[in-house]
């Protein structure tokens, strides 16, 4: 077999993505392994992301992000518009955009992916100008989002979010809210909407059970029960994304959404606060290059645009 071009490869590391402190020394020779020159950088804040690679992409052929879900979203942007690739070594907590991609989770696993040149085109979900790999949510997501100590997210990962959760559940009240999808407008009293461009989210809960990352469109959903403690019936259902089978839940597809709010609420995405309503969420199909296995063969069959 002949050996890969050598390629000049840009890492950025994020030191408090919850494994962010382990050592990176056998990752960069499993990559200089597989014919990648190396450049590493630290970052400190989100927003050094994107200019990191704004300001380097001269110096490289490619891009790869140690961090987690929050992490990989704030390069996109600049990722898309310097053409560069992107690689993921899953650092962080949830790491729902490495599972929607089969990414391993074993740190030297995923640097083999990268290092074997294995690419996929995926969408990128936007909401007012900022990216989104899996999900972009008002309500519920965002308050945990905001709740969530970030020691707490370290040190007990997945813990950590059901203590945070069980909180937010606690003082959690609906909200009314405006969708516009083609011109048509709903008005809703929810506990949360949720906007999804991938598969995975929330540590492995499924945006819609036909979802996929390259499948061009976006999908929504909306928590309209009265009582929210029968979210723990659906549970379930939630992990193989089959909750919009439940009467509460409204769903829908589409390329764009628009969604309004009385006052201004808070827009997580990937984990994220970025933003605020009103949101436009638009889909932009195959927008960027992923090192990722190749996709899984099969039809993805696609739900009706509205049902309850």
């Amino acid at each position: 077999m002949l050996p890969f071009e050598q390629k000049r490869a840009l890492l950025l590391r994020n030191p408090k993505a919850r494994r962010g402190q382990e050592s990176i020394d056998p990752l960069l020779q499993r990559l200089a392994a597989g014919g990648l020159n190396v450049t590493v950088e630290t970052f400190e804040a989100l927003p050094e992301l994107a200019r990191d690679i704004v300001r380097l992409r001269h110096i490289a052929d490619l891009v790869i992000i140690c961090g987690g879900d929050g992490s990989i979203s704030s390069a996109a942007m600049a990722a898309m518009e310097s053409g560069l690739p992107l690689g993921i070594i899953p650092m962080g907590t949830a790491n729902d955009l490495a599972r929607t991609l089969a990414i391993p989770m074993d740190l030297l696993e995923a640097a083999d992916v990268i290092a074997r040149r294995e690419m996929r085109r995926v969408d990128v979900g936007t909401v007012n100008g900022h990216a989104f790999f899996n999900v972009a949510s008002i309500g519920l997501s965002s308050e945990l989002a905001q709740s969530l100590d970030p020691t707490l997210k370290k040190r007990y990962g997945r813990l950590g979010y059901a203590v945070a959760a069980m909180k937010v559940i606690r003082r959690a009240s609906r909200f009314r809210a405006r969708i516009v999808e083609k011109g048509r407008a709903i008005e809703v009293e929810t506990y949360q909407i949720a906007v999804g461009n991938g598969r995975h989210y929330g540590g492995g809960n499924v945006v819609e059970e036909s979802a996929e990352i390259d499948d061009g469109h976006l999908d929504l959903y909306s928590l309209e029960m009265k009582n929210l403690w029968k979210l723990a019936t659906m549970l379930r259902s939630f992990r193989s994304g089959t909750h919009g089978a439940w009467q509460e839940v409204r769903t829908a597809k589409c390329v764009e959404f628009d969604i309004e709010t009385k006052t201004p609420m808070p827009i997580n995405t990937d984990g994220e606060i970025v933003t605020a309503t009103p949101g436009h969420f638009k889909v932009h199909p195959k927008a960027i290059s992923i090192f990722a296995p190749p996709a899984a063969s099969g039809a993805v069959v696609h739900a009706p645009m509205y049902h309850r």
